[in-house]
């Protein structure tokens, strides 16, 4: 959608003539193996640009790939801080990392809540790899600072069957927040089970796992109150998020899905750089990319650290009445926090 109204207007201005981009899509099948291997093949085409996928062992594998080619590359929606601090070179992202993603968490409640209501008990469930243990460990760094305490902190293997330990656990520690990164797979699992062993936070945060429509449609009313961290909302009062969100609404029938902005604003980034380079040469580009600053992107101003890193607006969206409300910032939101809400608890 991005390149087509990017065309629509004409192009990019480069070298003083309009030119059109042409976007080349592969899938990667959501192997690291197979992410090299393609975009290796794609850097036999000479491309100008690598844009990536959703998923942080994948990124990793792409941004190495982008190193070696000198190419480029902007990663659409990843959260994992670490890959940043490998010194590529190449490699920009405009979503939030861990870091933000665990200073917002605690945010967000104190933001919401007087200090005698907050769920001050904290139970930690960490997907044994690296982002798991890298958002579990910002969790607990930055927990005691904002006036929790994690009471619990254990890990699980992705596809895990039975979380029964990790819940029985975490419920014995009488924890009244779980923080959670799971795959969606294993978010359904954990909050079927976390049912089943009656255990009744009152809150808890699945990031990534709750993202998309179907954890509403597998679920039902049981998926209702978890919160995500998903980078962006089509609530948010961006340039251009409104007419993107109509124009998903209008092309698929729903509103814009969260990942739709964070990928629209890659382009978006992109775009600007190579007009800015007034070139096609991939040095250039690159250069003109570490020197952003875009303020009129969907997900808000975009400029780089020196890590290829973006400060931008962090969002917290919670499932109400079988809809991704956006909850915060505040000035963005479309419901306020639900809070305490655990939809199998009886009411």
């Amino acid at each position: 959608m991005a390149v087509e109204d990017l065309n629509a207007r004409g192009g990019v201005l480069v070298g003083g003539q309009q030119v059109r981009l042409e976007l080349v899509l592969v899938d990667d099948e959501s192997d690291p193996t197979k992410t090299v291997s393609r975009m290796e093949a794609l850097a036999q085409q000479d491309v100008a640009v690598y844009l990536g996928g959703f998923g942080s062992d994948l990124h990793a594998a792409a941004a190495a790939v982008a190193e070696k080619n000198r190419t480029p590359y902007c990663g659409v929606a990843f959260a994992l801080w670490g890959i940043h601090q490998r010194g590529f070179k190449y490699l920009f992202s405009p979503f939030p990392k861990s870091p933000e993603l665990a200073v917002e968490t605690y945010r967000m409640f104190n933001g919401y809540l007087p200090a005698d209501q907050r769920p001050r008990r904290v139970a930690i469930f960490a997907e044994r790899t690296d982002w798991g243990r890298e958002m579990s460990n910002l969790w607990s760094i930055r927990s005691t600072e904002f006036g929790y305490q994690v009471v619990f902190r254990g890990e699980y293997t992705v596809g895990a069957r039975d979380m029964s330990d990790l819940i029985l656990r975490a419920k014995a520690a009488n924890a009244e927040l779980v923080l959670s990164i799971p795959t969606p797979p294993d978010g359904i699992t954990l909050v079927r089970q976390m049912k089943e062993l009656d255990f009744n936070p009152k809150a808890y945060v699945t990031i990534r796992a709750a993202d998309a429509p179907a954890w509403s449609q597998s679920l039902g009313r049981d998926g209702d109150f978890a919160l995500l961290m998903p980078g962006w909302h089509y609530a948010v009062k961006f340039p251009g998020a409104s007419e993107l969100n109509n124009k998903h609404q209008q092309r698929f029938g729903r509103p814009a899905d969260v990942l739709v902005g964070p990928a629209y604003a890659c382009v978006q980034v992109v775009a600007d750089a190579i007009q800015r380079a007034g070139s096609l040469d991939r040095e250039r580009i690159r250069e003109a990319m570490a020197a952003t600053n875009l303020r009129g992107t969907v997900v808000g101003p975009v400029r780089f650290r020196p890590d290829g890193t973006s400060p931008v607006t962090t969002v917290v969206v919670q499932w109400q009445g079988g809809r991704q409300e956006l909850v915060w910032p505040k000035e963005f939101a479309t419901r306020s926090l639900a809070y305490p809400a655990t939809p199998w608890r009886v009411r």
